[in-house]
């Protein structure tokens, strides 16, 4: 059962309550960085890995030391403690840390990917996708730190199916003739309106 209602989550993440397409959380890097695949991609994965680590660590976070009574656990005397208002704070500082440590990797291992990204890598720090889950999680008060873990790593897939799927459009793209005016960025606009009402399909499935 347990199994099951975590697929659905997962499912649900990634196609109903897709970051961009439901939300359209991540727009800035979505737009600016999807002109190729190969870019698209690695910033995805950058993306869907941050996700999954911060989304379950904010959970704890909530759960044990910041939401009222969370810190019941270190005695009777901080069971009416509530640090709920430094939740943003906290979540930041989670997700930052997170981005400098995936930002060292890519730089370590593909300097390549790393001088593709330029700046749009360290500012998955600021992507609103990425603090969006954890918000999502806190609003959702799922009942795990599995769960949790599930509901941010769908996110995250969902999100870069998104940005890889606009940037194999953008590059056959190139190839059409497409009106002047509507060049660049404006024929992208035109198509994430396009893949978002495509999504909305998935509204029907009963999970």
């Amino acid at each position: 059962m347990y199994n099951m209602e975590s697929l659905n989550l997962f499912i649900k993440s990634i196609f109903i309550d897709n970051m961009i397409f439901a939300y359209f959380l991540g727009m800035c890097s979505y737009l600016a960085v999807s002109k190729t695949v190969k870019t698209s991609l690695g910033l995805g994965i950058a993306v869907t890995f941050v996700l999954t680590l911060t989304v379950p660590v904010n959970y704890l976070l909530e759960n044990y030391i910041l939401k009222p009574g969370a810190l019941s656990w270190l005695g009777e005397s901080f069971a009416d403690v509530d640090l709920s208002f430094l939740s943003l704070i906290f979540f930041i500082a989670v997700v930052a840390s997170m981005v400098q440590l995936v930002e060292m990797v890519v730089e370590r291992f593909s300097p390549s990917l790393y001088a593709s990204l330029g700046i749009f890598l360290p500012l998955i720090a600021v992507n609103c996708a990425i603090l969006g889950g954890s918000l999502f999680m806190q609003q959702r008060a799922f009942d795990s730190v599995g769960t949790a873990t599930v509901y941010g790593f769908g996110s995250g897939i969902g999100w870069l199916l998104a940005i890889v799927g606009i940037a194999a459009i953008r590059e056959k793209l190139a190839y059409s003739n497409v009106p002047a005016p509507l060049k660049g960025i404006g024929i992208t606009f035109i198509i994430t309106g396009l893949m978002g009402i495509a999504f909305m399909s998935f509204l029907g499935i009963k999970l």
